[in-house]
């Protein structure tokens, strides 16, 4: 195993691949004749939010990283909406709704963690070390 610190040891990463799973597996069920619409739109932005993360913490500069890690949040909050209108549409239950969106408010917040710490690196001048 390698030693290589990459984006796949940030918390928030791992909490937004897990939610990024969880989605797919449940677009699985929805309706062919939603395929083209909601389906793509939850895949894409589910999958925004940890290819945003990555490719943040590969820019290894604090404030680069910041953007792209609000650009995850805005795909996270996309994503909200997408099962928002899922739940809607009856294509969720309230109880598989419940779960992903408390899974999502957990990556959510995660997040929100990880973009505190980048701003304080950033005023700080701290290295880039996670």
């Amino acid at each position: 195993m390698s030693d290589l610190k990459t984006f796949e040891t940030l918390a928030c990463y791992q909490s937004a691949s897990e939610l990024r799973k969880k989605v797919s597996r449940f677009c699985k069920t929805l309706p062919k004749e939603e395929a083209y619409r909601l389906k793509d739109q939850m895949i894409r932005s589910s999958r925004s939010v940890t290819a945003n993360i990555a490719e943040g913490y590969g820019r290894h500069h604090h404030q680069e990283n910041l953007q792209f890690c609000r650009i995850a949040r805005g795909s996270l909050t996309e994503t909200l909406d997408h099962l928002i209108v899922a739940r809607d549409e009856i294509y969720l239950t309230d109880v598989a709704y419940a779960e992903l969106r408390t899974l999502l408010e957990e990556v959510w917040k995660i997040l929100n963690g990880y973009i505190s710490y980048l701003k304080k690196c950033a005023t700080s001048g701290t290295p880039q070390s996670t």
